[in-house]
């Protein structure tokens, strides 16, 4: 993803464990974790707000911008991927009997 987050960076220069920030922001460690490996694909304002508030930190210390992987892992529509994986298609649709669809090759 674009977007990485910075927390394990910030935990280590507090000297805080994932755990102890949990507590303090009120989330779940399976939550905070997922964050902080960064598979998580959106964060709510409040989380980022508690987490920034627990940390002493702004929004920017814990989130960069990476442009480079931004354009190595463009995330695919999920109608590309399903086109990927169907064999190529020729011709046209068309009513065929009984109101049953059949190609024209």
């Amino acid at each position: 993803m674009a977007i990485a987050v910075k927390l394990d960076d910030l935990l280590h220069d507090r000297r805080m464990t994932l755990t102890e920030l949990a507590d303090q922001v009120g989330m779940t460690l399976a939550n905070l974790s997922i964050l902080k490996t960064g598979k998580a694909r959106a964060i709510r304002f409040s989380t980022l707000d508690a987490i920034c508030e627990a940390l002493s930190c702004q929004p920017g210390d814990l989130l960069r911008f990476e442009p480079e992987q931004a354009r190595r892992e463009r995330p695919r529509r999920a109608k590309e991927a399903q086109a990927d994986e169907r064999p190529a298609e020729r011709g046209r649709l068309r009513r065929g009997k009984h109101g049953i669809q059949q190609r024209d090759l």
